[in-house]
């Protein structure tokens, strides 16, 4: 994620620097965030003179104090650990200058919980950019119980600037907003598969064929407007007393874990990935992406 968030910066002008334990990591991180730029470029999500620009903007180092104490805005993007993000954010506290904002990239860790022993709170918020972040436009922006409102809207118009479609998460809650819609989906689909109803095949192609086709140009509220609220409140009151409402994920999920069945990595999950590329579906996402992508840009310069 690292590299990808710091090419996002880049890209809207500001100078970054990747920080890493290690100037190997470092080194690997600043080459692929100039690759991606290059994809940008081949792909025409982004004018070459401005990708070349931005790799300009783009270093690497190992050396945390001096690098922190110059720097306007941090974005962490370690591991998912509470007790890490807790010290890490305390020593970016203390290090920063008192007018830098510190960020995390967090995909549901409290936000408020990571500031916990910070002595500048209302500068600490999330920024959780959606995987790849050099492709995907969507930041998720939220702000703990004492993030300030002024920090919040400086990023804001940072990330705009880079080009991303930020939103404003307004209160701290577990999955912030799109994992809550995420999971949501992940929990219903297991118990489906869990049920019979379908087989997980069929389940992500209802998804990648239905209502997720769609979603970039009719947004989820916008249908339930269009097809009319009594409609809708019929149909969400009439499926709603079949869902899966337990507060926990379904069995069979739970049953995958147990198992050491998980996932791509192990060569079994949801699916058998001996007969399937993890890689090849990953290629396949960006690809789809990339067209995508593509042609909201060729739309945007046709009404420029």
């Amino acid at each position: 994620m690292g590299p990808g968030i710091a090419l996002t910066l880049a890209l809207g002008g500001l100078r970054t620097t990747i920080l890493s334990r290690s100037a190997e990591s470092a080194a690997r991180g600043l080459e692929k965030a100039r690759a991606q730029a290059r994809l940008l470029a081949d792909n025409d999500l982004a004018d070459r003179a401005l990708t070349e620009q931005a790799a300009g903007y783009l270093s690497a180092s190992t050396a945390f104090d001096e690098t922190i104490a110059g720097a306007g805005l941090v974005v962490e993007s370690g591991p998912e650990d509470m007790a890490f993000k807790q010290e890490l954010f305390a020593r970016l506290d203390a290090v920063a200058g008192p007018q830098a904002l510190l960020a995390s990239n967090t995909s549901g860790l409290s936000i408020t919980m990571v500031a916990a022993r910070c002595l500048r709170p209302e500068r600490v918020l999330t920024t959780h950019f959606w995987n790849p972040p050099h492709l995907m436009p969507l930041v998720e922006i939220v702000k703990g119980e004492r993030t300030s409102d002024q920090a919040a809207e400086v990023v804001r118009a940072v990330l705009v600037e880079c080009g991303k479609t930020p939103v404003i998460v307004r209160k701290d809650r577990p999955g912030q907003l799109g994992n809550r819609l995420q999971m949501a989906l992940v929990r219903e689909a297991a118990y489906i598969v869990q049920e019979g109803i379908a087989s997980a095949d069929d389940v992500d192609t209802v998804a990648k064929n239905g209502f997720g086709l769609r979603m970039p140009a009719y947004g989820i509220l916008e249908h339930q407007d269009v097809v009319g609220l009594k409609l809708g409140l019929a149909v969400v009151e009439y499926v709603a007393r079949d869902l899966y409402n337990e507060p926990r994920a379904p069995e069979y999920f739970r049953d995958l874990v147990r198992r050491g069945e998980l996932g791509a990595t192990t060569g079994r999950g949801f699916y058998d990935w001996s007969v399937k590329s993890a890689d090849e579906v990953c290629a396949g996402r960006d690809a789809f992406l990339i067209e995508v992508l593509r042609g909201r840009r060729k739309k945007r310069s046709q009404e420029a």
